[in-house]
């Protein structure tokens, strides 16, 4: 059985990136994080947090009077997701075009590029 699509919003998602990096949080704990970049009410990460636990996208424990959160998506699947819509929305399902796009806007670092190389040479002979 197919996994069902995640649909979230551009604020869930930097939700979610926040969880994927710190692990499980409180409400407060992602406010405060997001109040580095951006300011946002409590009660608006409140709520944001709360219609993704409705959507299945984070899971919530109660811990005395905090709720914490766990990110109940994977990173891998929502980025696999996310450039499969990219991919075949944007460059028509090319490939190519999209990482000649990627490299063109993004000056990417020797070791990026060392990395690319790798995983290029890695497709070629086969192994994955």
């Amino acid at each position: 059985m197919a996994k069902p699509k995640i649909k979230h919003t551009e604020a869930e998602l930097v939700i979610l990136q926040l969880l994927w990096k710190l692990g499980p949080s409180s409400v407060r704990e992602i406010n405060d994080q997001l109040n580095k970049t951006r300011n946002t009410g409590y009660t608006t990460t409140l709520k944001i947090m709360q219609i993704m636990a409705e959507k299945g996208l984070v899971t919530r424990i109660k811990d005395g009077r905090n709720h914490i959160y766990s990110a109940a998506v994977e990173q891998k699947a929502a980025q696999r997701q996310l450039l499969d819509k990219l991919l075949n929305g944007v460059f028509s399902g090319s490939a190519s075009n999209l990482v000649m796009q990627a490299l063109g806007n993004h000056k990417a670092t020797k070791e990026e590029l060392e990395e690319i190389k790798r995983y290029i040479s890695s497709l070629e002979g086969g192994e994955s």
